[in-house]
């Protein structure tokens, strides 16, 4: 498969990405090269985007770089750099959106996040366990190893959701800190850890599951009520899946997992609309051209979007979703709430900037958190992380 690996000129990485900046092939408006971060190569959301690269290449002639990245930080700081046009992310667009764990630093603050398109397949996310552990369910997990990856709040905040469905915290297992997601599911295969927070068709995971080790994925089923309120407390973007691909999965041999969309193709909302409109435009319009690429992939169709989800879907994105029947006025409803909550999130953020906050990370942290919690009390809306 050939991918374009080229570098953005220096007027685009300093200047925003409006038109003027591109040579735009003639029948979408799309820029002659275009540059999106993902997770580690392999991953399903790099293969995905690789995928989504090569039809724009092939339709559009636009020369499409793939930029692989170990954690949420590194996926998103050429976004914000304007190096990039789109990120695929995962459930990291919420906490950046939020300005929480590591995007709570002095560095980041709430990041205004918006959608394009999402993808929810036959796969599910879920904690991964190495099959000689004995782990059976999740409960089993206490006293075992569980991976963290430094620097991105999604991956770990997705695995103390999952042990929450089976009533642990972080105190109940011992934490392996590594330095990408790639690296931890390594350190599974390694037996360095026990447990790694994946989707079910990562490539990771398929590793996982052909090495010595083997690969279960302990349930979560959608009739434990109570685990599902425990999950939910720490990750509310999670609902209830039935998984049908993966690692060790099939139709035949289906597992009750938990699921949120991934990937999610983001951009920023300070990004021109008519930019963010070609991208998902020509997503939507030449679908059939990339549904096949990669497992996941299916899940981008427009008539599969995950509706009201925690994060806005762009004006642009908006626009291209409308062309294709698949919006509606309850939907507008919600969406502008959710612009809204960006803007009380963004203003409480300068606001406290204006407050000669502690020099202290831990304490800046801290500070920013209740400054957070006020706002949006303030503004009626829900917080979200409370504890």
């Amino acid at each position: 498969m050939r991918r374009g690996l080229i570098m953005l000129a220096p007027a685009m990485v300093a200047g925003s990405f409006a038109s003027t900046s591109y040579a735009f092939a003639d029948e979408a408006k799309l820029p002659a090269t275009l540059t999106f971060t993902a997770y580690d190569t392999g991953t399903a959301g790099f293969n995905i985007a690789v995928g989504v690269g090569k039809m724009m290449k092939d339709k559009f002639g636009t020369d499409v770089r793939v930029l692989p990245a170990g954690n949420d930080v590194a996926r998103l700081a050429p976004l914000r750099a304007k190096r990039a046009a789109s990120s695929a992310m995962g459930s990291g667009t919420y906490f950046a959106q939020e300005g929480v764990f590591e995007f709570g630093a002095r560095e980041w603050g709430p990041q205004a996040l918006q959608i394009m398109l999402s993808s929810v397949d036959c796969n599910c996310g879920s904690l991964g366990v190495a099959a000689d552990t004995g782990v059976k369910d999740l409960k089993d997990l206490k006293g075992k190893r569980v991976g963290f990856v430094v620097g991105s709040p999604a991956l770990n905040q997705n695995s103390l959701a999952v042990l929450a469905f089976a009533g642990l915290t972080q105190k109940d297992v011992k934490v392996v800190e590594f330095a990408s997601y790639g690296a931890m599911w390594k350190g599974l295969v390694n037996n360095d850890t026990d447990a790694a927070f994946g989707t079910t068709i990562t490539g990771p995971a398929k590793e996982a599951e052909t090495s010595p080790r083997g690969l279960i994925w302990p349930p979560l089923p959608a009739g434990d009520k109570d685990g599902w309120a425990r999950m939910h407390k720490v990750g509310s973007f999670f609902f209830p899946q039935l998984a049908t691909c993966g690692a060790g999965i099939s139709p035949e041999k289906p597992i009750e997992l938990g699921n949120y969309p991934y990937p999610i193709f983001v951009a920023y909302a300070s990004q021109p609309a008519d930019q963010v409109y070609a991208m998902t435009k020509a997503m939507i319009v030449n679908y059939d051209a990339y549904k096949d690429s990669a497992p996941g992939a299916g899940g981008l169709a427009a008539d599969r979007q995950t509706k009201n989800w925690v994060v806005p879907v762009h004006s642009g994105a908006v626009k291209a979703l409308k062309e294709a029947g698949q919006w509606s006025d309850a939907q507008e409803a919600y969406n502008n709430k959710l612009f809204k909550r960006q803007e009380v999130l963004g203003a409480a953020w300068a606001e406290y900037g204006k407050s000669n906050p502690p020099a202290d990370d831990k304490a800046f942290l801290e500070g920013w958190m209740k400054a957070r919690a006020v706002a949006l009390a303030k503004a009626g809306m829900p917080n979200g992380f409370e504890d």
